[in-house]
């Protein structure tokens, strides 16, 4: 719906000021799309003639097209698979090649459906830098869809909740961590392997040796109390201090009941607020 490939079938629905289904081509030449299991390339052609036949379907100045392909080139490194026809690309390479396809026009938005499905970790490594860096360089605003939640942690700022339809949070994802990440991991390496480990406000979930993993609750401990009471009883080597994963929030919140509340927790704010 957001594309412009479907009719919503209740509501309104805009982007960028623009109805997608109404002012369709106006939509498309401002926008930019990639499903992960689809592609907008030639099957049989060359990858680099599907670039020029997309110069010429969105009427793309040809120095500015070539400045932006050899850019996208550089950062994606499309040289070693440019002139090869599409349909013998692998995943990855198919991928980027996509990507190209769909920035080479300079979209506004680009939309992202499962962007990194399938791929291996170094592929999707050099998907996520490259997105990060088309949102910080060229403004382009990134939506995706994902079932990778590394994905989230890694490119979003913000993230949409939807549960049965209904938006449950929209917001900053720093904030959704300190609302519902309430429980933070002190992990710990100490300088001798004691008997015996423990320390007022936090729970000792796991150790091996001499390392030990202490949970606490940011609500009422301080990473810095803890490590402080932690060095006043043992000898420290090492530490660090882990968030809760982004997975582990989430499923916390459809599985433990948490969506009831913060649905309550949205309307008190909006009453306070009024």
């Amino acid at each position: 719906m957001l594309t412009g490939i479907l009719v919503p079938s209740s509501g309104r629905l805009v982007v960028d000021g623009r109805i997608p289904y109404r002012q369709r081509v106006e939509h498309v030449r401002r926008i930019g799309v990639v499903f992960g299991q689809r592609t907008q390339l030639w099957w049989d052609l060359p990858t680099i003639e599907s670039f020029e036949l997309l110069r010429h379907i969105y009427r793309i100045p040809e120095p500015r097209w070539r400045e932006n392909l050899a850019r996208f080139t550089e950062l994606l490194d499309l040289t070693p698979f440019i002139e090869t026809p599409v349909r013998q690309l692998s995943l990855g390479q198919r991928l980027r090649a996509d990507l190209t396809a769909a920035l080479l026009h300079e979209p506004a938005i680009l939309f992202l459906d499962e962007p990194t499905i399938g791929l291996d970790v170094v592929a999707k490594e050099r998907i996520r830098q490259f997105l990060t860096h088309i949102n910080r360089e060229r403004g382009v605003t990134v939506i995706l869809t994902t079932h990778d939640l590394e994905d989230i942690s890694r490119l979003c700022s913000r993230v949409i909740l939807i549960d049965h339809g209904n938006v449950i949070y929209d917001g900053a994802l720093e904030a959704l961590r300190t609302r519902f990440g309430q429980q933070r991991t002190l992990v710990v390496d100490l300088d001798q392997d004691p008997q015996d480990i423990g320390v007022p406000n936090a729970e000792l979930v796991r150790r091996e040796g001499p390392r030990a993993w202490l949970r606490f609750d940011r609500e009422t401990t301080t990473a810095a109390a803890l490590i402080a009471d932690v060095a006043s009883r043992y000898r420290i080597r090492d530490l660090t201090v882990e968030e809760p994963e982004i997975e582990t929030i989430l499923r916390d919140i459809y599985q433990a009941g948490s969506v009831g509340e913060l649905n309550r927790q949205d309307a008190k704010d909006a009453k306070t607020n009024l």
